[in-house]
């Protein structure tokens, strides 16, 4: 057959849909209406057959009709009026002898998506919910639903409601499933369907007639009934629990979760449901479905946070598959670094180790900081793996063992010897910023222990001029003041160099800014320095808290079979690693010099209660400043400063330190030039306002205005915020000066 166009196509089309010859021939004409569907699903707009499409419906062949009816409900908002007789041919064949025709017509007609739908298939519905044959019921059923959805904001017809609930009693299990969707999408805006007792026995009783999709949903809704008694949560209980055992996966999962909830108060009876699950929870770990795997994999880690013994003796099972996906692979090591013990640790840091070459940079790298975690128990072995690891010269191998050995130092300062031991000669195989980072904060606390410390310091600070990152400049630079504190005689001529490089001609202010606090800092003296930088020493001899403790069941029973395990902020709890490396980063100068400011500003305590800030929606600039003048003055004293003292984020930087706040500031070339800073503790909270302000020393002075709120009595805090804020001021005009 020759290509025709769609024009021409739809022509050819009309004219055999509507030759008496071709429709006499049942075959012929069924073969051309299939040509009208194979052209509608290739784009070609065929609407103008929906006349002939509606005769064609008129037949006894099952097939022609599906046809017909997917051509009609495609195509009846494009041809409104000519869907009323689409509508008549429809209502006409929900009156059919035979069902299949019955339930075809309704579903068909309930799909049309018309204004005005609702007047037409109100009485087929109400019809079919009485049918004789269950296969009309389950269409009219889903029918409520979707004639709900025509008209959303439309009142709740109760006629419909009343004859769903009453057809959750029906014989045919799929059409009381479906009452219940039906009633939970009609009512969602009430709370969805309610769950009595005689619902929930009933419902109970019947879940061994229905397949696994279905008891899956049964389940779910019953979660919504709360027993009236002991006796009566226990026979619930004696009938679930066959379904513990269910092989398919949805079922049990939906099982120990109402089984968990009902046992809400009885934490044994927990116990025991978890026990009986475990065997389908593991078999559901090694599911063909990559996603069923990983959903299941995140229940056991659940699990194991309440019960950590439970799959001790199945660990094996968690030994990652060659072809397995990177996420399961992770999510399988985090499950083996929680399951390892006295008995398999060899055997788990053996097949971690055999992770740590993979292909994969990433996920050896996770199989290194596995190993890491394992160490904070098992260090001697953990070393040895470890060790071996940095033979290999790999750069991300070796990056990621420097930052372990940072981590193990940090939590286990008894494997500090070995881990210093380790270190010396690995810094030629790093490149990476972390690793350098690691290492740097190495050398700079343990250089003490590590022979040549200051040669690979030294190496790093003449590379200091191609060096990228600003986080590997800060590190070194703290670096080098430590291991100065170690090593003077060795390390003093190379800080110079590097404090020099850092203040001159760095452009990254945060370094130039770091590198000036410790120049001023170590004018202050050695003591001082030390101080600030090293802070006091933890006792060797004392180990690391292993482990965490369990979590109650309760905390994550309602979570348990929902998306809410597989999200990563609740499936995997914070690293330690995390947050040891946060606290390294930040625990430099800046918080000793905060520390020190502390004793004259009274800073909450962790866990006080503090004044909140929050004024609720987002406050405008005039609004603002509308709000601040409507403060009670309670200080007001000049400063004597000319002008902003420095550039306004050198400024607002500068004040974090000591734990004052900018809530605004202007540009440094408004006049007059405003700053609005605040800090609070001890139930005190101050207010201030930085101002160029002539008329208090008849030239550009600045001023500084003090509201107090909640202790306005408070002298002393009013004279300490003063105090410190003229010696972050000073200090910002004598740098500028320089």
């Amino acid at each position: 057959m020759p290509y025709l166009s769609s024009e021409e196509t739809v022509k050819e089309l009309k004219r055999a849909l509507s030759n008496p010859n071709i429709q006499s021939d049942r075959l012929r004409y069924r073969n051309y209406i299939l040509r009208v569907i194979r052209s509608m699903t290739q784009g070609l707009d065929v609407s103008p057959l929906f006349m002939d499409m509606v005769k064609a419906s008129a037949t006894v062949d099952i097939v022609q009709k599906k046809l017909v009816y997917l051509y009609m409900c495609t195509y009846a908002s494009l041809k409104p009026d000519l869907a009323l007789l689409a509508i008549n041919t429809l209502r006409k064949d929900c009156a059919d002898p035979n069902p299949m025709v019955r339930g075809l017509a309704l579903r068909n007609m309930c799909n049309f998506r018309m204004p005005g739908m609702t007047e037409y298939i109100h009485q087929p519905i109400l019809t079919g919910l009485k049918d004789k044959a269950s296969y009309v019921r389950r269409v009219a059923v889903l029918g409520c639903a979707k004639m709900q959805s025509l008209q959303p904001n439309a009142e709740i017809d109760a006629t419909i409601v009343n004859e769903l609930y009453g057809l959750l009693r029906d014989p045919d299990p799929v059409v009381m499933v479906n009452c219940l969707r039906a009633l939970e999408e009609i009512l969602k805006h009430e709370g969805g369907v309610v769950i009595n007792k005689p619902i929930a026995h009933h419902l109970l009783n019947r879940l061994k007639e229905l397949d696994s999709w279905a008891q899956g949903e049964v389940l779910t809704f019953l979660l919504r009934y709360k027993p009236r008694g002991e006796d009566e949560l226990f026979d619930i209980l004696s009938l679930l629990d066959g379904l513990l055992h269910s092989s398919h996966a949805t079922v049990m999962a939906a099982t120990l979760r109402l089984f968990l909830q009902l046992a809400a108060a009885h934490p044994a009876v927990q116990a025991d449901a978890l026990e009986q699950a475990r065997g389908p929870l593991l078999a559901t770990c090694g599911s063909q479905s990559r996603e069923l795997r990983f959903a299941g994999l995140c229940h056991v880690q659940q699990v194991l946070r309440s019960q950590p013994a439970q799959l001790g003796v199945h660990y094996k099972r968690f030994f990652c598959g060659y072809s397995e996906p990177a996420y399961i692979k992770f999510r399988k090591m985090e499950i083996l670094v929680e399951l390892v013990n006295d008995e398999n640790v060899g055997l788990v840091l053996e097949e971690l180790r055999g992770y740590c070459t993979d292909v994969s940079p990433e996920l050896a790298q996770a199989a290194i900081a596995a190993i890491g975690r394992i160490g904070r128990t098992y260090s001697e072995k953990c070393l040895d793996i470890l060790t071996g690891l940095l033979g290999l010269k790999q750069e991300h191998i070796t990056s990621a063992v420097v930052q372990t050995f940072r981590d193990l130092v940090w939590l286990c300062p008894q494997s500090t010897a070995a881990v210093c031991q380790a270190v010396e000669g690995c810094e030629e195989s790093l490149q990476d910023s972390e690793g350098k980072q690691a290492l740097l904060w190495l050398l700079g606390m343990h250089g003490g222990q590590i022979t040549n410390a200051p040669y690979v310091l030294e190496s790093h600070i003449d590379g200091l001029k191609t060096e990228m990152s600003s986080v590997v400049k800060l590190e070194l630079l703290t670096a080098a003041v430590r291991l100065f504190l170690l090593r003077p005689a060795e390390t003093q001529d190379m800080l110079g160099r590097l404090l020099h490089y850092c203040i001159e001609e760095e452009s990254d202010m945060n370094v130039h800014d770091r590198a000036l606090f410790c120049y001023r800092l170590l004018e202050c003296g050695l003591e001082e320095t030390r101080r600030v930088f090293q802070g006091p020493k933890s006792d060797p001899c004392m180990g690391v808290l292993t482990g965490c403790p369990t979590e109650p069941v309760n905390s994550w029973a309602s979570k348990f079979n929902t998306l809410g395990l597989l999200g990563g902020n609740d499936v995997v709890p914070a690293s330690s690693d995390t947050a040891a490396s946060d606290q390294r980063g930040h625990s430099s100068q800046g918080d000793a010099l905060a520390e020190a400011v502390d004793e004259q500003l009274s800073i909450p305590e962790e866990g006080q209660q503090s004044p909140g800030l929050s004024l609720g929606a987002l406050l405008s600039h005039e609004a603002f400043e509308r709000h601040w003048l409507e403060l009670c003055v309670t200080h007001r004293e000049a400063l004597g400063f000319q002008g902003p003292p420095s550039a306004s984020e050198t400024l607002q930087a500068a004040l974090q330190l000591v734990k004052i706040q900018t809530l605004a500031f202007s540009r440094e070339s408004t006049k007059p030039w405003k700053a609005y800073l605040y800090t609070h503790g001890s139930g005190t909270l101050i207010l201030a306002e930085l101002l160029q302000d002539e008329s208090e020393a008849g030239n550009n002075s600045t001023s500084l205005v003090v509201s107090l709120k909640q202790l306005p009595e408070n002298k002393m805090a009013i004279q300490e915020f003063v105090s410190v804020l003229r010696t972050v001021l000073h200090t910002l005009t004598k740098d500028r000066s320089c």
